[in-house]
């Protein structure tokens, strides 16, 4: 009825920011001051639909035409002031993002769309950053509110991929990748996620099936070049340090192991199955107090049946290591026969007798006297089934009254040699010795 009308325009594009339909509401206010250009409020909206939108630098000058018009209006004082505070914040941003500063650029963002709510920028990279985080969820609501305004919002449709590239869902995270390089071919974040994730996904597989096969060999070097695709996908590369560790398990590379679950644990804590194998592998190490505080965090995380016997075990053995080894002393393995711990005995009986020392020095004597104390003390367990069992299992030997300062260990040398009318430790050679009996 009255297409010449700036004021209408003016009218209808504030009615339209009311809504949040700012790129709507930008059309009017500029069609209000091609209509009149000394039309301060239509200035005004034309500088706050900028502003919304992300485009500071177009609402400074709007603004700055508003102030030539009327040099004392303070909202055009102030808006104008909030574009030049969202610029600043965009410079930092760019700057704190190639430094890899996320935090820093998810707070300038959060700044900046208080001035700018609309902007779809703004909001694609501070989502970007929160995947960059690790905070999947808040960057994925962000990437799907953009995706509900506009189903073919590439950058979205990258950030939403990312989430889930980095959440180790790496088929769909491709499918993700694709979905935006259909949408802007020349997508270039996502053309080398694109790429990262593919060539994840096969390095990992050829791995796992190297590994199924018993080509530990080549397991190894398919998850180590795996490792090297995208340092930045921590989820992912804990599962091939994990996979990696136990392929070094599997080689008896037992430091190797502990340390990829180690790296496993440093990028997810809270990776159960990289626990589990550091500490079966501190196990087999003989470290453990160290299994005893994985298992022990395992078994908080996770309060399983298997998970406690798994800690109990640990505890034991922990318990064991620090008695006296009998095994050790003898020089004998944890499964020697009662003939092997027979010989043993004899053979270091022999060499720690006091008498085969008498002419060393008395330092040496006590020496050689303690261990040949102790050599006793671990015939007299092993050699006894009973004793043994309990000493195996991990019981205190002190508790069936067996207290092992009370026994003589000339008396086990005595009944085990038999009972000869003398003997004697004889010379044959500088530094040779052998047992005679009278």
């Amino acid at each position: 009825m009255c297409p010449k009308n700036a004021s209408y325009y003016g009218n209808r594009a504030a009615t339209l920011m009311m809504l949040g339909r700012f790129r709507e509401a930008l059309g009017d206010a500029q069609q209000s001051v091609r209509l009149d250009d000394t039309f301060v409020r239509g200035h005004l909206r034309e500088g706050k639909c900028h502003l919304s939108l992300g485009n500071a630098m177009a609402a400074c000058r709007s603004f700055q035409r508003a102030l030539e018009l009327d040099h004392k209006n303070a909202q055009a004082q102030q808006e104008f002031k909030n574009a030049n505070a969202v610029m600043e914040y965009e410079k930092i941003a760019e700057m704190d993002f190639e430094k890899r500063d996320f935090r820093k650029v998810v707070f300038c963002m959060d700044r900046a769309l208080e001035f700018a709510p609309a902007c779809h920028r703004f909001k694609i990279l501070k989502a970007e950053c929160l995947a960059m985080l690790g905070r999947y969820p808040e960057a994925q609501s962000v990437a799907s509110d953009i995706l509900r305004m506009d189903s073919t919002n590439a950058d979205a449709l990258y950030v939403r991929g990312l989430c889930l590239y980095y959440e180790d869902c790496i088929e769909k995270a491709v499918q993700f990748f694709v979905q935006a390089l259909r949408m802007a071919p020349d997508h270039e974040k996502a053309c080398i996620a694109c790429r990262n994730a593919k060539a994840l996904k096969a390095k990992k597989e050829d791995g796992n099936k190297a590994f199924k096969e018993g080509n530990y060999k080549l397991a190894y070097e398919l998850y180590t070049e795996a490792l090297g695709i995208d340092p930045n996908n921590i989820k992912t590369n804990a599962k091939l340090y994990c996979n990696r560790g136990t392929v070094n398990a599997k080689l008896r590379k037992l430091d190797d192991a502990i340390e990829d679950c180690t790296n496993a644990v440093k990028l997810d804590d809270t990776y159960i199955k990289a626990y589990l194998r550091r500490a079966q592998c501190y196990m087999d190490t003989e470290q453990y107090d160290e299994a005893v505080r994985d298992y022990e965090k395992v078994y908080q995380t996770e309060k399983t049946k298997e998970h406690k016997q798994l800690l109990k075990n640990a505890q034991l053995e922990l318990k064991k290591s620090k008695r006296k080894d009998y095994y050790k002393i003898l020089g004998v393995d944890k499964n020697a026969s009662e003939d092997e711990i027979k010989k043993a005995y004899r053979k270091r009986a022999l060499m720690h007798h006091p008498d085969r020392h008498s002419g060393a020095s008395a330092e040496v004597q006590k020496e050689e006297e303690k261990k040949f104390k102790e050599v006793g003390e671990a015939f007299t367990i092993l050699s006894d089934p009973k004793k043994k069992t309990r000493y195996d299992s991990g019981q205190d030997l002190d508790e069936e009254g067996m207290n092992m300062g009370d026994f003589d260990a000339n008396n086990i040398f005595k009944a085990f040699f038999g009972s000869p009318g003398s003997f004697s430790f004889e010379a044959s050679g500088p530094g040779n010795f052998f047992f005679q009996f009278g």
